[in-house]
């Protein structure tokens, strides 16, 4: 059964093309039988990772707010600054395992590799514009083991930051990168449960 609410695409093309994304046309007609335009973004599914940095075993006993994160700095056309945040990376179309695409991505952008990569959360940050999907991570145990291997148009600087610092950030407007905001508040919230 049709929900009531649903629209029905009567046709659908490709408006434009571009390396990582596409602008779709859809011709659609609404609950009550009008007729409209609508034009969305699609793009791959991606995967989000909140790399958190290991810890010496004398340390067992930090505070989980004084652990470090992985953190990037790259420049954003679309909003003409350099911003911070956490590794993000699509998911390739033969990745059939979305922890293998977080390693993978975390490795490429950073050149850390995490000791485990556990799911934490799968969101659709912008259903009314775009068919993105999220899939949030956190990677513990991160260590700086691999180099970078970033893609043509990539030029990304590395560092990290301690965690409450992100948290605090985040909290004051000084971390504006939706996705890692979103990392950060689940996994305080996860933590929070725990």
């Amino acid at each position: 059964m049709t929900d009531n609410l649903a629209w029905e695409t009567v046709d659908s093309s490709i408006a434009y093309e571009c390396p990582g994304f596409t602008i779709v046309h859809d011709e659609v007609r609404l609950p009550d039988g009008t007729e409209s335009d609508y034009d969305y973004l699609s793009e791959p599914p991606a995967v989000v990772i909140l790399p958190l940095v290991a810890t010496d075993a004398e340390s067992n006993a930090i505070d989980a707010d004084d652990r470090e994160a992985v953190v990037i700095e790259e420049w954003r056309q679309a909003v003409d600054r350099v911003n911070r945040g956490i590794p993000v990376g699509s998911v390739e179309p033969d990745d059939d395992d979305l922890g293998v695409a977080a390693r993978r991505e975390l490795r490429e952008e950073t050149g850390y590799e995490a000791e485990t990569v556990d799911h934490m959360l799968t969101t659709e940050p912008v259903n009314g514009i775009a068919n993105s999907v999220l899939h949030y991570f956190v990677a513990e145990g991160c260590t700086p083991t691999a180099e970078q291997d970033l893609d043509a148009n990539e030029y990304i600087r590395v560092d990290t930051a301690p965690l409450e610092a992100l948290r605090s950030a985040a909290l004051s407007d000084g971390l504006r990168d939706g996705r890692t905001v979103t990392a950060l508040q689940q996994h305080a919230l996860r933590e929070r449960v725990a």
